[in-house]
């Protein structure tokens, strides 16, 4: 068990956050983490629903005194983004997270640590787990599938839910209140290709050491998408029969690395080099790490046609990736982004996964349609999945005014107000449930989506303070 003891106050907190860490949950694999709620709340006599989409609520009744108070909602997600370092053994569908405390952070080893979402389910379950904490009536709604398009909350059934004070606990800056988001989409391509027999001279292409980051939060600080850099290397190398080509594992994280084993009769090695080294010199400034290497290999795989292979380049090179606008409206703020998170090759097609975002419904209508035009051009074909409206900034909230009011009487100072690019719940929630107020917060999370990801304890520990504030004041 972690050692934490000089920091009492969230003891609690950080033994939920190792209990259900133990619990494989990245997307799309959260049905052992909701059996594990579903078991906490049938421990302790509490309320609870489950659904076919692995959303699962809690409630509690309010403590003695706080019976006639406005109910209240902690709200986040059950699924993490399950990335982990090259050449780490860890199975992610299968293994446990593998915690540990390096200074005031909370870590992972070898892997992203979950933070991004699971301070939401820690300090849901500390409450729920309490007999001390006085609050009125409580619910914590847990989510499934956030990360590959907010799918929990777009199937959760708003009958369920019974408060209209809802707190989003999915912001990983302290002292940052979030009363706004923008929408998005996740948008498939994929491209029919034909394997031929193809000569036995195997390249094997990498790019690696990009920061990477979450395609919301970091994509307005330039990172590089090492997809998009591994094609503006194979583009400058003449006719190639691709055997294999992949980057990324989530559309929603900016990819750290990616690689593409080809057959030539030529050896590329010397230009490949050339262009690597051209690739560093490029980004030196915002990607100091990038490494590239070119290796012969054997590889006895039947390659993509030299046509089909240009054609996936071309395709790949002209398909949009980063920030597409920034806002008018708000200073500083991207309007419209996308992301090309997801590359790869089967046996008789490619396919290419994006994370769409924009403030505004039409920008990300006209966005989806040039992905769409493009596609086409390659004879390609185009799909959706997983949109979710953007999180309009409420005027009149009595839930942000109660909860600045007690930030400025603990801290003695005003909290930043603002509105994100990346996608939060909270849109889909004030879409379904009429009347909701929602505001996001959370203790400071860094690198998010990678596997530098580290949670500050004592940031924790005063946002929990906070939210303790918070249930008795509301």
């Amino acid at each position: 068990m972690l050692n934490i003891s000089d920091h009492k106050s969230i003891e609690k907190v950080v033994r939920h956050f190792e209990e259900f860490s133990a619990i494989p949950h990245g997307s799309g694999n959260t049905s052992m983490i909701a059996d594990y709620l579903v078991d906490f709340a049938k421990k302790r006599n509490l309320d609870y629903s489950r659904d076919a989409a692995d959303n699962v609520i809690i409630r509690k009744a309010a403590t003695k005194g706080y019976e006639g108070r406005p109910g209240i909602i902690f709200q986040g997600h059950l699924d993490m983004v399950a990335e982990k370092k090259p050449g780490s053994d860890i199975d992610m569908e299968k293994d446990g997270l593998k915690l540990y405390r390096d200074g005031d952070f909370l870590r992972a080893e070898n892997t992203t640590l979950g933070g991004d979402d699971g301070v939401a389910l820690a300090y849901a379950l500390a409450v729920l787990d309490s007999d001390d904490i006085p609050h009125p009536d409580f619910e914590a709604v847990f989510t499934s599938d956030e990360e590959i398009g907010l799918l929990g909350a777009v199937a959760i059934n708003p009958d369920e839910i019974k408060g209209r004070l809802l707190i989003n606990i999915d912001s990983d800056e302290e002292g940052v209140f979030t009363v706004g988001c923008a929408g998005g989409m996740r948008s498939d391509i994929t491209l029919p290709v034909r394997r031929t027999n193809s000569g036995d001279n195997s390249f094997r292409v990498k790019v690696s050491g990009f920061k990477g980051g979450h395609s919301g939060v970091e994509i307005d600080k330039g990172r590089v998408n090492a997809n998009k850099a591994l094609v503006e290397i194979i583009s400058s190398i003449g006719d190639i029969s691709i055997k294999d080509i992949r980057g990324g594992n989530a559309d929603n994280a900016i990819p750290r690395e990616a690689e593409c084993v080809f057959s030539s009769s030529y050896d590329h090695t010397a230009l490949i080099t050339k262009l690597g080294n051209s690739l560093k010199d490029k980004y030196a400034d915002i990607e100091p790490s990038i490494e590239v290497s070119v290796e012969k290999i054997d590889y006895p795989v039947a390659g993509v046609s030299v046509e089909d292979s240009s054609r996936l380049i071309s395709l790949l090179a002209k398909l949009p990736s980063g920030i597409i606008a920034m806002s008018t409206d708000v200073v500083g703020l991207v309007e419209t982004s996308l992301n090309m998170g997801i590359l790869k090759l089967e046996s008789d097609k490619a396919e290419v996964s994006f994370s769409v975002r924009s403030a505004k419904g039409t920008e990300k209508e006209k966005l989806s349609h040039r992905l769409e035009e493009i596609a086409s051009e390659h004879g390609a074909s185009y799909s959706t999945r997983g949109e979710y409206p953007a999180w309009e900034y409420k005027k009149d909230s009595h839930l942000r005014e109660v909860m600045k009011k007690v930030y400025e009487d603990m801290y003695g100072t005003s909290p930043e107000i603002v509105i994100i690019h990346a996608g939060l719940e909270c849109g889909i929630f004030s879409e379904k449930l009429e009347g909701i107020d929602c505001v996001s917060i959370g203790p400071n999370n860094y690198d998010i989506h990678t596997t530098e990801e580290r949670l500050s304890l004592s940031s924790l520990e005063r946002v929990w303070e906070f939210l303790l504030r918070v249930l008795r004041e509301i």
